[in-house]
């Protein structure tokens, strides 16, 4: 991959959003070699910290009207910070979601399998952004985020939310016992899983999940990027690929948005 500017993906229902830039960003466009090849932003990976800064300088720039990029130590639960300034990464709340109203602060979530979220009422401005893996989603981190922005002025009707590339059914094999905490939630989340071929086991629709539990938050719209992280080596990070392979790490692959100023 070569010294190309990162060009993040975008969902329409976002773009017309007047005054509110995204992105959901692939491994393209950074400086990172191997593993890491090239867009790395996880300073938890062992890139060199050097060019994994860089990176997430390359994003910024290319997302727009920020002067700042706020991340988390996302730890997979519920957990939401409300970013009403910057903040350096190694100062970073441990939380997997965050939520603002301040112009010019970019909201980062750093994924590799897992479902990252966009959310923004453009009426109120007021975004958010939160880390939707499969304990999180379970454990209701999408509607903390929803509540935190109605703290901070957001109208539920008026908010609309976007799920980024993630882990897609087809390439998500799970265990036994992985569906009872989800049936036990809802029997009729048994649609999410499709049995594999291998006996007693599962595949799991992350994303079909995290937009389910979206639309039952009765925000203002729910839109999916359909990209699987892990069947697409060329444009993004997979840990459960990397775990496949035996590979030592992985990289991560930012998704943001922020309010411009």
């Amino acid at each position: 991959m070569g010294e190309i500017s990162p060009a993040p993906l975008t969902a329409d229902c976002l773009e017309e959003v007047p005054g509110i830039r995204h992105g959901f960003f692939t491994r393209a466009g950074g400086v990172s070699g191997g593993l890491y090849a090239s867009l790395n932003v996880g300073f938890g990976s062992g890139d060199d910290a050097g060019s994994v800064r860089r990176n997430r300088e390359r994003a910024l720039a290319s997302l727009g009207g920020a002067d700042r990029l706020n991340t988390v130590y996302q730890v997979h639960g519920r957990d939401v910070a409300v970013a009403d300034a910057g903040w350096e990464p190694t100062s970073a709340p441990r939380a997997d979601a965050m939520v603002t109203d301040r112009p010019g602060i970019a909201l980062g979530i750093l994924t590799a399998d897992c479902a990252p979220v966009l959310f923004a009422d453009g009426r109120n401005k007021v975004i958010g952004a939160a880390h939707a893996g499969w304990r999180g989603a379970v454990g209701g981190v999408l509607a903390a985020a929803v509540d935190a922005m109605e703290r901070l002025g957001a109208d539920r009707a008026s908010i609309h939310a976007v799920v980024g590339p993630a882990i897609a059914q087809p390439s998500y094999e799970v265990g036994p016992e992985f569906p009872a905490a989800f049936i036990a939630e809802d029997a009729g989340n048994s649609r999410f899983f499709r049995p594999s071929r291998r006996a007693g086991h599962h595949m799991f629709d992350l994303t079909g999940y995290v937009a389910a539990r979206l639309a039952a938050l009765e925000i203002g719209g729910v839109a999916v990027l359909d990209r699987d992280t892990c069947a697409d080596e060329e444009h993004f990070f997979s840990y459960r690929r990397a775990t496949l392979r035996r590979e030592p790490d992985y990289g991560r692959e930012l998704s943001a948005i922020v309010i411009e100023r």
